[in-house]
């Protein structure tokens, strides 16, 4: 019964996708999803987590370095997701080949056409200081100023420990303000903003067309925020529209300052009976 259930949703969810609402008050999307969110499946079957992906009703994926996350190069990844009619926008890669191996980065987005190559966590010890941000920054400017050569946007997928008290802000804002608009641009995770104790709305209205892309994601509800560790426990991942988020305002905000490209993250053991719940959601929400 579980599995009709699921198969249902799936079938139902897959229409969100596949209209695009006209309502100005409504959720335009488009909306992509994170690969990440299905690496337990990724390990045991791969053609088969795209087509699940695919008859969810995806068409835009976020992926990860594919020869660690899928053990293929990335022109063979490419030609299965061309073989599943999902097209990647952006690779996540990590930190320390932006800055030892931009033209890596730039060989392999171009195997996988992508145009976005963005970075999730940058490595450092204790909590994250000035130094360790101005590092970053420097590191971000000059990889993001060598990839717009060939075409390439560089990104930086905010974490949750950015957001250290710095002067009348937080290290995040420096690392706004030390990077070159020309070369960086920003994805908001919904959940690194909302679990350290910030609010995404703000963020979008403060940087505006810095944000490019977004992570969909939900945290539970009763689960307290304000931490700086961009740690949380797995299960407190929660169907989009079912936490703590308000996300009529949240998708409102990133729909004014022009967010391209959105894309649902859910790291639950529960991903596959939330990704369709999630869809429902988006399909449904107005403000």
């Amino acid at each position: 019964m579980k599995f009709i259930t699921v198969s249902l949703a799936v079938s139902a969810a897959a229409l969100v996708l596949q209209t695009v609402s006209a309502h100005a008050g409504s959720y335009q999307g488009p909306t992509g999803l994170e690969l990440y969110s299905l690496r337990a499946d990724f390990a045991k079957d791969i053609p088969g987590t795209l087509k699940f992906a695919r008859d969810l009703g995806f068409h835009e994926v976020e992926l990860g370095d594919t020869r660690t996350s899928y053990k293929m190069e990335p022109a063979e990844f490419k030609k299965l997701l061309d073989a599943h009619g999902l097209k990647p926008v952006a690779v996540m890669l990590p930190f320390d080949r932006f800055r030892d191996d931009v033209e890596g980065i730039a060989t392999d987005a171009k195997a996988l056409d992508v145009k976005f190559a963005g970075c999730a966590w940058i490595p450092h010890k204790g909590a994250w200081d000035e130094a360790q941000c101005r590092a970053a920054a420097a590191v971000f400017n000059k990889a993001g100023e060598a990839l717009a050569k060939h075409g390439i946007k560089l990104f930086y997928h905010c974490h949750g420990y950015e957001f250290v008290p710095h002067g009348d802000g937080t290290l995040f804002d420096l690392l706004m303000t030390e990077t070159n608009p020309k070369f960086v641009s920003f994805e908001m995770d919904i959940l690194w903003v909302v679990f350290p104790g910030q609010d995404p709305v703000k963020l979008f209205e403060k940087y505006g067309k810095r944000w490019v892309l977004v992570h969909l994601k939900d945290l539970k509800k009763g689960v307290q925020t304000g931490a700086l560790t961009g740690h949380t426990d797995l299960t407190n991942d929660v169907a989009i529209g079912s936490g703590q988020m308000d996300y009529p305002a949240i998708l409102k905000a990133a729909q004014k300052v022009g967010v391209k490209y959105y894309f649902i993250e859910d790291e639950s053991p529960s991903v596959r009976e939330q990704l369709p719940q999630s869809l429902e959601f988006l399909k449904h929400v107005k403000w």
